[in-house]
């Protein structure tokens, strides 16, 4: 039997509380209509290309200018107001938005669960037995840091304007029940059931995947052109303002994990395929003393880079093994994806100290984990949990007689932040695979190997590999027909929702100081959070290739907080400072492994969820990040009409973001805007890596009722 979701219970609240306290559910004549008409127009001020526009991995071109429409957005928001019977009222926010800029559609008009939803809120508010109800989809807002959400974490958002639009807008409404009741003169509890939505994230967003499989078609030769099997791939997302670099991370075209994993098997079927590059002989030897070359495929990556023009392959025409791998990679791969940046003719450009690319991050991954890997395809898919299984919460509020006013918040919920675990399954039937990882001892130091097998035993990857004659090559196991699954392996990246435990608590205190003409609010949010699942990044094992172990999410708890200030001077120019820190409590930072030639480094470490990337050595995270804000806020005109805010928040690590927004008032319906969102600073920030998406936004609102 089927459960029913949340948000059929909620409905079914709804009817049955209104019968209970009304007796007679009815529908009075008094309904209130208002709204507004409004258009939003934003252009770039770059026309450098976003994160993850380009196509293939040489593509510098840009589909954007400064001065382009980067939104053309126009809306009509009606909001309902009503009475059932004498104890009860209704309200009802219906939106009606396109925007004509969008990447695709999705991004263009109505979608369930995001800021262009249709439905927005639709709830009733009652009393029964002293409780106050709220019943229906709804916002239900907590915490009020400026710029970010802190306690506000009861509705999801929507970043597909980053933090660009205000939180109303932005904050996703869902169905839930609001339980209320004073106690005493001095507090409130509440109590939440709400539904499990996610945060809407460019890149990770419904309708981008579903379960969606890629294998990797090449070109048809060396000389196909760049982008010959886009339409192939992941990143329908490509050219959003806004994906972050953790995210092209994941499904880029260009530097997506998803795609590049694909593109890895056809490679490496072409290793052991079509004769391109023989296998090894003598002339090639491991950087780890030399091995012996009765045991070519335990060769490795880096040990064919350091090849001269002599030693490789007749197929190379006589370049040298950096330059060998480019040629041979791009072969199959036809510059898509982001395999190697090597130069095709000098092999300049290979730099395993400091990698770019994704063959620099292996190169200890040997041509017998290659053969594993051999003609691997990838998957994407959502485990998620379903309506049933909903977020709870309870908060106290309550002032002490000296002007305290504090809250202490608890929300048993899903983490609304997507994550994305990988494993190797059995494209067939789905099974999960197990690595084995093989060690053989060289002589200069220790050497891995990997192949995947099931549960039967049976081998993935590249048939019919004869691993006995050497005393069963170093540990490996023959794949003969015998012990063959039957085809390659699959690595399949699950996006799921992570139950966590958030408990926090909440402070203002008004102050007199005498510093302005109002007292200094003095305020704070403080968070804390139980495991939330954060990416943690072991090199060693992506040295060599294990591709599940290297890149993995572990779960962690998390301590934040923010403490502002408020203060009022010149009558009413309105003042903001915040401190602002999150906390890792289970941060990860341990040396691994030292490459004994090379002597470089392999760590593991917790990455950087916003940032991490191929282009910048796939960023650590930060133990202690900190962030200061600074608000503004000032009305101005005859009347005091109009207003201008300007928000400045600075990261640790050099990243910057600034709006101001202006808001004047042409007559009492009709409203103009203007906006200036600039981001800036490092580009491996969480604000200034959005440099490129710097814009003016431009808008005008017709009030009505």
């Amino acid at each position: 039997m089927t459960k029913p979701s949340i948000t059929l219970t909620v409905l079914c609240l709804l009817v049955a509380v209104s019968s209970v306290a009304l007796g007679d559910f009815e529908l009075t004549d008094n309904i209130r209509v208002n709204g507004f008409l409004q258009n939003r127009t934003a252009f770039n001020l770059d026309e450098d290309p976003y994160i993850g526009e380009e196509a293939w991995s040489s593509d510098r071109s840009s589909a954007h200018a400064a001065g382009n429409v980067l939104r053309f957005e126009n809306a009509a928001r009606l909001f309902f107001n009503g009475e059932l019977g004498t104890a009860a009222s209704w309200h009802a926010d219906i939106n009606l938005i396109y925007d004509t800029q969008g990447v695709n559609q999705y991004w263009r008009g109505h979608e369930n669960y995001t800021q262009y939803d249709y439905l927005r809120e639709l709830y009733l508010d009652t009393e029964l037995a002293g409780i106050d109800l709220r019943l229906g989809k709804q916002q239900l807002v907590w915490g009020t840091a400026d710029g970010i959400k802190l306690l506000d974490i009861i509705n999801p958002t929507d970043f597909r304007w980053w933090n660009q639009d205000p939180m109303e807008d932005a904050r996703i409404p869902v169905w839930m029940a609001v339980a209320e009741r004073n106690l005493g003169s001095n507090g409130n509890l509440q109590a939440v059931v709400s539904q499990r939505r996610q945060n809407i994230i460019p890149g990770l967003r419904k309708g981008e995947h579903g379960v969606r499989s890629v294998a990797f078609v090449p070109p048809s030769g060396p000389s196909a052109p760049p982008g010959a099997d886009n339409s192939r791939l992941f990143g329908t997302d490509q050219g959003h303002a806004f994906i972050m670099k953790g995210v092209d991370t994941i499904t880029g075209k260009v530097n997506g994990f998803a795609n590049i994993g694909a593109a890895m098997g056809a490679v490496t079927t072409t290793f052991y395929g079509d004769g391109f590059l023989p296998m090894p002989t003598s002339t090639f030897t491991n950087p780890l003393g030399g091995l012996n070359p009765a045991l070519p495929e335990l060769n490795t990556v880096g040990s064919f880079t350091n090849l001269t023009a002599a030693q490789t392959p007749a197929a190379c025409r006589g370049v040298n093994g950096a330059a060998c791998l480019k040629n041979f990679t791009e072969f199959t791969n036809g510059n898509i994806t982001n395999l190697t940046d090597a130069d095709p003719v000098t092999g300049a450009g290979w730099d395993t100290a400091n990698p770019d690319s994704t063959w620099e991050y292996m190169p200890n991954t040997t041509l017998a984990t290659f053969a594993a890997f051999t003609g691997m395809t990838t998957r994407y898919q959502r485990d998620y949990p379903g309506d049933t299984d909903v977020n709870l919460g309870l908060r106290y509020r309550g002032n002490l007689d000296n002007g305290l006013n504090f809250s202490l918040n608890y929300l048993y919920a899903y983490d609304p932040n997507p994550a994305v675990q990988i494993h190797w399954a059995d494209p067939n039937t789905g099974e999960k695979l197990q690595v084995v990882d093989v060690t053989y001892q060289g002589p200069a130091g220790e050497l891995h190997t990997l192949q995947v097998k099931n549960s039967a035993g049976k081998f993935y990857g590249a048939p019919a590999v004869d691993y006995s004659e050497v005393g069963n090559r170093a540990g490996l196991t023959d794949v003969t027909a015998a012990n063959y699954a039957g085809s390659a392996p699959q690595l399949v990246f699950e996006e799921t929702l992570n139950r966590i435990h958030n408990i926090g608590a909440s402070f203002d205190y008004a102050w007199d100081l005498d510093l302005g003409d109002a007292p200094v609010v003095l305020r704070g949010e403080f968070l804390y959070q139980k495991d939330v699942l954060s990416p943690v990044i072991d090199r060693h094992a992506l040295s060599y290739g294990h591709l599940t172990e290297a890149l993995k999410m572990e779960k962690g708890d998390y301590f934040k907080y923010v403490l502002g200030a408020d203060f009022t001077f010149f009558t009413n120019l309105a003042v903001s400072g915040q401190f602002i820190q999150f906390t890792n409590l289970d941060y990860v930072d341990e040396v691994r492994s030292r490459d004994p030639v090379t002597g470089q480094k392999f760590s593991r470490y917790t990455g950087d969820q916003a940032t991490l990337h191929l282009d910048n050595g796939l960023k650590r995270g930060y133990e202690h990040k900190r962030f200061g804000s600074l608000f503004l806020s000032k009305p101005f005109g005859p009347s005091q009409e109009h207003r201008i805010n300007n928000i400045a928040i600075f990261e640790e690590g050099g990243g910057w973001w600034n709006r101001l927004d202006l808001e004047y008032t042409i007559r009492d319906e009709l409203l103009a805007t203007l906006a200036w969102n600039h981001y800036w600073g490092s580009e491996d920030t969480l604000f200034g890596q959005f440099g490129k998406a710097s814009n003016i936004q431009l808008g005008i609102k017709y009030l009505f009722e």
